[in-house]
């Protein structure tokens, strides 16, 4: 088989995964309770970021829709940089309640071809829930062609006042194999910590200030000095938390 046959067969393989995740979700959702179907959008970070006078966007998104036990999930994030994609990914996953506040979740993740970087799929497998003192926890395995990744987010929502809020968030990135097409190392890629102060004007409208380290790891700080890029950063950051 061809390299083209095989980025062909890599494609079909991640989105068949996530159509039938979205199948399985969906009579799920109408054998749980007919009629009772609820959906939101979370636009969690819409920012710009300023690191020595170098500005770039970053979004992380996610939605939902189904009932109580059952729910079809998409969740997306990237970044932009001189008016182009820097890295950006999707996923879409069938979730499933399996304790109060946690969910199961099974289905697919696109790394998008961005920056002169290929494209990669995922098998996607996850638990995203609220754990003990109320931090918000998305822990992902994925598995595909490239060997093996692991992706875990945690924040906590520290009220203030009514209105005002301290936000902490970490995010890390693992791989089994190197992928030097994506300037990607073995093992801890990368470890993002950020510390928010959000202003909710409205539940679903809260801007917000603060201040985020990039730090990168093993090959891939390695890849990215040879890029021209900081394996250590800090940026400024200004951007709105959105809900419906």
């Amino acid at each position: 088989m061809n390299a083209q046959n095989r980025a062909k067969s890599r494609w079909l393989c991640g989105w068949t995964a996530m159509a039938l995740a979205v199948g399985a979700a969906v009579p799920a959702q109408a054998h749980e309770m007919e009629g009772d179907v609820f959906s939101a959008v979370m636009l969690d970070r819409l920012e710009a970021r300023n690191d020595n006078g170098v500005y770039t966007a970053y979004w992380e998104g996610q939605g939902w829709m189904g009932g109580d036990l059952n729910k079809a999930w998409f969740k997306t994030e990237g970044e932009t940089g001189q008016g182009k994609a820097q890295a950006a990914d999707a996923q879409l996953v069938y979730s499933r309640a399996i304790a109060p506040f946690w969910d199961a979740q099974i289905g697919a993740r696109h790394d998008f071809q961005s920056g002169g970087m290929p494209s990669r799929d995922w098998l996607a497998v996850a638990l995203k829930g609220l754990a003990p003192y109320n931090f918000d926890v998305d822990a992902g395995a994925f598995f595909g062609n490239q060997g093996a990744a692991a992706r875990f987010k945690a924040s906590y929502n520290l009220l203030l006042t009514q209105r005002l809020a301290l936000l902490p968030e970490a995010e890390a990135n693992l791989y089994s194999k190197a992928d030097p097409q994506r300037a990607l190392g073995t093992g801890l890629s990368n470890l993002d910590l950020s510390l928010l102060v959000k202003y909710e004007i409205r539940r679903e409208f809260a801007p917000y200030l603060g201040v985020m380290w990039s730090n990168k790891y093993g090959a891939t700080a390695g890849y990215a000095r040879l890029n021209g890029v900081p394996a250590n950063q800090m940026f400024y950051v200004a951007g709105v938390r959105l809900w419906w």
